[in-house]
């Protein structure tokens, strides 16, 4: 199949008929049809299609137990209402640059296999990377039972209902010593390859980055009687909060970001007794990370004890930055850059991805696909088809250049 086919095939799946946006949420029926496409993409082409014990799903080429294999892949999930390139584009390329290296002739000298990532999102969990987190050892059994959705359904029950087994839960160092080598194709998350007029880039680091919960507490009471003196509004402590997290990242040059709140009783006529606010906050360095988050807390609490308000605040997910793995980068740069005088970019990101989860435990690397307006997250997410098979011939050349003779 082509490039164009298989992504004509994937894109229905999941897509929400009001926002033109997916909602391919961990363990649900749409995650469940997109397991589905990439089992038969795997079976079609003759490969050994398996899922872990995590849920992760590969479809391998070669003897798996050979060890030093090549992993190529993504995610197949979404965040709500996102759009159709992030996580899909390196599932779909990565079948597509097999298909190209087997009109090449090229031949094997390492195991082979492409990967679809279970929940990265964290769109229905709340914790992004669970199914790489769970296999390199980041995320405990125990910590990982505790997850819950929005309806109270926690992540066994959730991969007991889709028909797996949650019991098989857990680290999988066995699975990682197979791997040699990870390159995860994505699109880019931002403008740079734009910018610059590139059609592909090889990352440099992800960015530290983390999600921190705001939780503050006032008393509920009746909007239209109660004196707005003697109020505890919890959300005028939240609005400042939210204003004072966009300045401290303006000063740090980093981003941070309040998309998701959780209001009680939620009434249009009451004053709320809680305001639940969730933070991203994202920086180039570690320095300046905690520069913006000193910034925003400070300003949190003074705004709170201002207005008679309780607050807790709770880092839910840290990610470190993640320096990618030298050599292996390199490697990529000299097989890009091999009979052309082109240089291929290198860029850093602000975004976390499953390579960067597993780069604490065997060698890493990203390729990015130009995004020409850097929207992501967004039904507005876009690549254009050239680019996208630029991406697949840089992704074909780099998996011949590491695993075939």
């Amino acid at each position: 199949m082509t490039f164009h086919s298989m992504w004509a095939e994937l894109l229905p799946l999941g897509r929400s008929s009001t926002s033109g946006g997916y909602r391919r949420y961990a363990w649900t029926g749409a995650d469940l049809d997109c397991r589905a496409w990439f089992q038969e993409q795997a079976e079609t082409r003759g490969l050994t299609h398996e899922v872990d014990r995590n849920g992760n799903q590969w479809a391998w080429l070669g003897d798996p137990a050979a060890g030093d294999a090549v992993v190529t892949g993504s995610h197949l999930d979404s965040v709500p209402d996102g759009g159709a390139f992030d996580g899909p584009l390196g599932v779909v390329s990565a079948f597509a640059a097999l298909d190209e290296l087997r009109a090449r002739g090229a031949e094997f000298t390492r195991p082979l296999a492409l990967v679809n990532f279970g929940d990265e999102e964290g769109a229905r969990f709340g914790l992004a990377c669970v199914g790489s987190r769970l296999t390199a050892g980041q995320l405990t059994v125990e910590q990982a039972h505790k997850l819950t959705d929005a309806e109270g359904i926690t992540l066994p029950q959730a991969m007991q209902a889709a028909g797996y087994d949650p019991d098989t839960l857990g680290p999988d160092p066995e699975r990682l010593a197979r791997i040699g080598a990870f390159v995860e194709l994505h699109v880019e998350q931002g403008r740079a390859l734009d910018l610059s007029g590139d059609r592909v880039g090889i990352a440099s680091a992800i960015w530290p980055h983390g999600r921190w919960r705001f939780d503050f507490r006032g008393e509920a009471n009746h909007a239209g009687t109660t004196r707005l003196v003697d109020r505890r509004d919890p959300m005028l402590s939240y609005a400042e909060t939210v204003l004072a997290a966009r300045r401290e990242a303006e000063l740090a040059g980093a981003v941070a970001t309040f998309g998701k709140i959780a209001v009680e009783p939620n009434g249009v006529n009451a004053i709320p007794s809680l305001v639940r606010g969730w933070l991203d906050s994202r920086a180039a360095d570690q320095e300046s990370l905690d520069a913006v988050l000193g910034g925003i807390e400070k300003a949190a609490r003074a705004y709170a004890e201002a207005h008679g308000i309780d607050l807790d605040i709770v880092r839910e997910s840290f990610t470190p930055v993640v320096e990618f793995d030298h050599a292996l980068r390199d490697e990529l740069a000299r097989i890009l850059g091999t009979g052309t005088e082109l240089k291929v970019p290198v860029l850093g990101t602000g975004a976390g991805h499953d390579a960067g989860i597993l780069s604490g435990s065997v060698p890493t690397a990203m390729l990015f696909v130009r995004n020409p307006t850097g929207v992501s997250h967004s039904p507005a997410e876009f690549a254009a088809e050239d680019d996208c098979v630029a991406g697949v011939l840089a992704l074909a050349d780099v998996l011949e250049g590491l695993a075939c003779r």
